[in-house]
């Protein structure tokens, strides 16, 4: 079908707030830009303006980060138990399951995922972030030590560590899960105690917006959660660089990822990222089949393949490379393409015209090289930011299509022989190493192969498996630090020691 808006009917709440003029949320208000401009929001489906919201600069920045150090250090929060925080951090997580609908319907608009997949997986994986860090609000803890003194022989010492919140954070998150990387982001420097000024995407800012009215009525105190709207190389660089800003943590590419580095080096704050990826994705002949094809379809077209831990390269043994590319391909050849808000949609389209001019220029490079594709290959004609599935072969290791993060529906595929060692070798052949997949019934050449990828996170006879238990983040230039977890609180902690002499 050719991709195309329809007039789908939007639900009563979310008609309501996209009528309702769109302001920031600073220190508990909802305000407009200082420089009084706004920008467009527009629907990737159809390339119609939904919304206007304001462009926030340097200026908005800093109030808002004035704002969270009130918060932090002398509003309400300051002082409240963790049980308390807790309690304000599990109703968010309650409100966003009560405003599922209205939540799934605003981000399908705004980023142009299907509803459905809005419906079952963003809105409760945010959901459950909150409700899991709620939690570990109450077992933040030190610990007692034991002192040798060796240079105070029999003087009886009391030491001790404990875990503060670090301060001020200022969060950038991407626009590819716009609504689950400020809950990622949000609920596990809540849980530490943190005080937050979220910037968000500027191609879908509208269901953080959305999520601040829902921590208001949580009964979060107001400057604890500040939301800034605007451009990355304006707002997104002034919260980098702000002296008031004690930590920053960016989800985004790696190119970016560098630039908060440098921006962060003025007052040495705290930096986590969790950027770009081209993962390996390895399927050996003695695999299922069938649940191996399905699984790489997946891996890479979930998303419209704007993942960062898109199963981007696909290794298969040989002996079975022409079936599994087969196989994957006449999925890809089957996927629907259209509006996020068509219940008959299976893939929409990408985020915007820069999304799908990178993606189809990579699939431009990739035949300049060399490389052909199987199925897809182009953009769709018409309305919306569309690209067909695209399954790539006949590339080498060089090539760009190989190396790059796409970040789109696009997979290059690749036989081995089996030689485990080059495997090993070809998988990690990379700047990135995120994630990884692994498709075997030989539980000892998984966990052989499992332990040998320099990946955050691999996934066996599986893909794209998410738990607020699990940490999520990478080697190399895929980032520094862990999301989800208990491994997220160490981004949003300072250890303090404490030693008394008797």
């Amino acid at each position: 079908m050719n991709p195309a808006t329809q007039p789908f009917v939007l639900s009563q709440p979310t008609q309501a707030f996209l009528h309702q003029p769109k302001r920031m949320l600073i220190g508990g208000q909802w305000v407009e830009a200082v420089a009084g401009q706004t920008f467009a929001v527009h629907d990737p489906a159809g390339e119609n303006i939904i919304a206007h919201v304001p462009e926030g600069r340097a200026e908005d920045v800093d109030l808002a980060v004035r704002a969270a150090r009130r918060a932090f250090e002398s509003g309400p929060w300051a002082t409240m138990s963790p049980a308390e925080r807790g309690k304000i951090i599990w109703r968010i997580g309650d409100l966003l399951l009560q405003h599922a609908d209205e939540l799934a319907e605003i981000e399908s608009l705004d980023n142009g995922k299907p509803r459905a997949v809005a419906y079952a997986a963003d809105v409760p994986l945010s959901a459950d972030m909150f409700h899991y860090m709620a939690g570990w609000a109450t077992k933040i803890h030190g610990n007692h030590l034991s002192l040798s003194c060796l240079y105070t022989p029999g003087v009886p010492y009391h030491a001790y560590t404990r875990s503060e919140p670090i301060g001020v954070v200022g969060q950038i998150i991407p626009w590819n899960f716009p609504l689950l990387m400020a809950a990622w982001k949000l609920a596990p420097a809540l849980a530490a105690g943190c005080t937050v000024v979220l910037k968000v995407a500027e191609e879908t800012p509208l269901s953080a917006l959305r999520l601040g009215e829902l921590l208001q009525a949580a009964g979060l105190p107001d400057g604890v959660v500040n939301i800034v709207t605007g451009y990355g190389e304006t707002a997104g660089a002034a919260l980098a660089a702000h002296p008031g800003v004690d930590k920053v943590a960016f989800t985004g590419s790696t190119e970016v990822g560098r630039l908060i580095v440098q921006a962060a080096a003025g007052n040495l704050k705290k930096v986590s990222l969790e950027l770009g990826g081209k993962s390996p994705n390895i399927i050996f002949k003695d695999a299922d089949l069938d649940t191996a094809i399905a699984g790489a379809a997946s891996a890479i077209f979930f998303n419209h393949g704007q993942c960062c831990c898109a199963g981007s390269r696909l290794y298969v043994e040989k002996s079975v490379f022409d079936r599994v590319v087969d196989g994957v391909a006449n999925i890809a050849q089957k996927i629907k393409l259209g509006p996020g808000m068509d219940p008959n949609t299976e893939m929409g389209p990408l985020v915007s015209s820069i999304q799908q001019n990178r993606v189809c220029g990579y699939l431009d490079l990739g035949r300049q090289e060399g490389a052909r594709a199987v199925v897809g290959g182009q953009r769709r004609q018409g309305s919306g930011y569309f690209v067909e599935p695209t399954v790539l072969v006949d590339t080498q290791p060089q090539m760009r299509v190989v190396q790059e993060e796409i970040f789109g529906p696009v997979v290059v595929a690749m036989p081995f022989e089996n030689l485990e060692d080059e495997l090993v070798a070809e998988a990690n052949n990379s700047i990135y190493g995120l994630a990884a997949g692994i498709w075997t019934h030989d539980l000892s050449r998984a966990h052989r192969v499992a332990a040998r990828l320099k990946a955050g996170t691999v996934w066996v006879n599986c893909y794209n498996i998410f738990d607020a238990s699990l940490p999520f983040g990478g080697y190399k230039q895929s980032g520094w630090g862990r999301e989800s977890s208990e491994a997220v609180l160490s981004n949003y902690l300072e250890t303090k020691a404490v030693a008394i002499r008797l």
